[in-house]
């Protein structure tokens, strides 16, 4: 049987926003499997369950680099949040995303070949990095990185967000579009790119919630609904899922009697592409279990 510990417990509510007791025992039942256990409460809990999903742990800076007709954003993480605000890092952050711009390197690897000197360290970026590690005393790594060229509108939320929109028309209605991009954090610019494992993943939620709606309503001597009424409730949770992640398809943050296309139609452009980045987004950062901690310390002790 698979142990649930009170940091994995800490973790599901992080991510959820669930009560504790619910968060153990979805864990109990998944096995200690995080991914499941989040569906597991998504189907008790409904929409409550995923109001802080989007929540991230590990630290780091965004950074974009618009020169002339080339635009870079690039992603570059650390190990506590006290480095994202030291002086050396971020210029290596604003360094790297420069470079990006004008040499469109292949991979984190060939950007780290690329010339470059700071804090005495160099001659390339990676010896730059290397050196800050030794001089702050903390890790840091370049993750990921995107060039663009042509048009772009640009926003940055802070140091922890970025957004990348590739547009033709309106300036102005571009960096709307970045902004509420930011906000609402969409996973595709239209329904038809929704990627289809995450299709089918709001499908088996669905799919899961009335079937324990049906399950209470037996236990309860209620009648169930028929299964082409059934049917018709997943089909629609699928599709207002749609709705709220694509793009094109969201009410707009300025004016949500609007929809994001109808307002980029009214200023005459098109959005050609996006790219969104999040700190920390799909990195798990290592949760201490300081109670665990102190208990083998105070074994260690007394065995010593």
């Amino acid at each position: 049987m698979t142990t649930i510990t009170a940091s994995m417990v800490a973790e599901l509510r992080g991510k959820t926003d669930a009560p504790m007791m619910e968060c153990k025992k979805a864990l109990t039942e998944a096995a200690g499997d995080m991914v499941k256990a989040e569906e597991i409460l998504r189907v008790k809990l409904g929409n409550k369950a995923g109001k802080a999903s989007a929540r991230v742990t590990a630290e780091g800076v965004v950074a974009v680099s618009a020169q002339g007709n080339t635009s870079a954003l690039i992603e570059v993480n650390c190990e506590t949040d006290f480095v994202t605000k030291n002086d050396s890092f971020l210029a290596l952050c604003n360094a790297a995303a420069q470079l990006v711009a004008q040499h469109n390197p292949a991979n984190v690897e060939a950007l780290g070949a690329l010339a470059h000197s700071a804090d005495g360290f160099g001659p390339t970026l990676e010896d730059v990095r290397k050196g800050l590690i030794g001089k702050i005393g903390e890790n840091m790594t370049f993750r990921r990185f995107k060039r663009f060229e042509g048009a772009v509108a640009t926003y940055l939320h802070g140091t922890r967000i970025g957004v990348v929109v590739e547009y033709a028309g309106d300036l102005t209605a571009a960096k709307d579009t970045a902004m509420h991009i930011a906000a609402m954090k969409p996973v595709s610019l239209t329904s038809a790119e929704v990627p289809a494992e995450l299709i089918e993943r709001e499908r088996s939620v669905a799919a899961a919630k009335a079937a324990e709606d049906a399950a209470v309503a037996t236990a309860a001597g209620k009648p169930t609904q028929p299964a082409d009424i059934v049917a018709k409730r997943i089909e629609g949770s699928v599709q207002k899922y749609l709705k709220e992640v694509a793009l094109l398809n969201q009410a707009f943050v300025k004016n949500d009697k609007q929809t994001v296309e109808q307002m980029l139609k009214a200023a005459s452009t098109s959005v050609k592409g996006f790219t969104l980045y999040v700190v920390g987004e799909g990195i798990e950062k290592k949760v201490d279990d300081f109670a665990a901690e102190v208990a083998a310390q105070v074994a260690a002790a007394k065995g010593a």
